[in-house]
């Protein structure tokens, strides 16, 4: 989200009504009931995370698993939610005074976020079923629900979905094509990261994106914000990321999810989890790794599919619900790469300052 804009606070679903308490958290440099001790005395823990894991009517796997944490601890979920980038600039403009215990955010944040010395190590029950590439070698961070990029379209108004990157230029889609903003959401960043991999590098992907500005609609600070617009037919084409669309699919019945190629080439994407790290002096650091501990935890894992509409972290939990075999079928025949997530946590502004520049933004 941009500078003005403040994310959502919401809670569970067992703790709904704790608004007083969550509104206290937007702020930035005062105090907050939230904050306790270092032991996590205080049946509380305060979760930042990217959007997408959280259902609007309540029915998203965070709503589940979050419920079923406080019935199993009695320990109460607050949380905050936003695009990938702001929660870690909020996270960082609040380090003199830490709000949260734990950040969960889409890469290349995650690591920037480590970077910036925001994260502890900690390495949660189960993490040792997670894939090498999908945690920190130091135990800094390990996702907890695996996911790929990708995009979406409305089924209704178009027959069928493009194929290519270059049918988007096309004038069909002047003012209804929208993506979120490279830098500031997740999926946003992977729109440059998937396009400078598909074109060959930073320049041909910044000429392309240049073209495709004239039929953008213009920034957006959360991709989660898009898949409504799309299913009403406001927007033919966004960006987004399967587990997110997936989820969001089953209420809204127009939404259709594809992956874009170069022309001549196959359709690509790559992973892009949901990672989460314990926040470095969290006030609630023992509730913290409680919560962790239960996110990777067998009973939550298994719910991925049937309740998220993603893929589990472990690799130890093969899931056999309907959704988990759609999710399969959708990503039969896609191409998955592995971005050199080094070189872009070291580039990322330089990546950004260069869509700025050619997108005029």
């Amino acid at each position: 989200m941009t500078g003005t804009t403040y994310p959502r606070l919401s809670s569970s679903a067992a703790v709904a009504g704790s608004l007083a308490l969550a509104a206290a958290l937007t702020a930035c440099g005062g105090s907050s009931a939230a904050t306790g001790s270092k032991g996590g005395g205080e049946k509380v823990v305060t979760v930042y995370s990217a959007d997408g894991l959280k259902g609007d009517k309540g029915d998203g796997w965070y709503d589940k698993v979050f419920a079923d944490f406080t019935k199993k601890t009695g320990i109460e979920v607050k949380y905050v939610e936003g695009g990938s980038g702001e929660m870690v600039q909020r996270a960082v403009r609040e380090k003199s005074n830490t709000q949260a215990d734990v950040l969960i955010t889409l890469p290349p944040f995650i690591q920037q976020a480590d970077g910036k010395g925001l994260l502890q190590a900690y390495r949660p029950q189960g993490s040792d079923q997670v894939k090498g590439g999908d945690k920190a070698s130091d135990g800094k961070w390990t996702s907890v629900v695996n996911n790929y990029f990708g995009f979406i379209y409305n089924k209704k108004e178009l027959a069928e979905a493009p194929k290519t990157w270059e049918e988007l230029l096309d004038a069909t889609y002047k003012g209804k094509l929208q993506y979120s903003t490279p830098g500031v959401a997740g999926d946003g960043t992977a729109v440059l990261i998937k396009s400078m991999h598909d074109f060959g590098g930073k320049e041909p992907a910044m000429e392309y994106l240049k073209k495709l500005q004239a039929n953008n609609v213009g920034p957006s600070s959360s991709t989660s914000k898009l898949a409504p617009k799309t299913d009403k037919g406001e927007l033919l084409v966004a960006n987004g990321d399967v587990q997110m669309n997936f989820a969001q699919s089953k209420s809204m019945p127009n939404l259709g999810i594809w992956f874009p190629a170069k022309d001549g080439g196959k359709p690509t994407s790559f992973s892009l989890p949901y990672a989460a790290g314990l926040v470095d002096k969290a006030p609630h650091t023992e509730n913290g790794k409680k919560l962790l501990d239960h996110l990777l935890g067998e009973d939550a894992q298994k719910l991925v599919s049937e309740v998220g509409g993603g893929f589990p972290a472990r690799a130890d939990v093969k899931p056999t619900d309907a959704n988990a075999v759609e999710l399969t079928k959708l990503m039969t025949g896609v191409e998955i790469f592995e971005p050199d997530w080094a070189d872009i946590d070291k580039n990322l502004t330089g990546y950004v300052d260069a869509w700025k520049s050619a997108t005029g933004s």
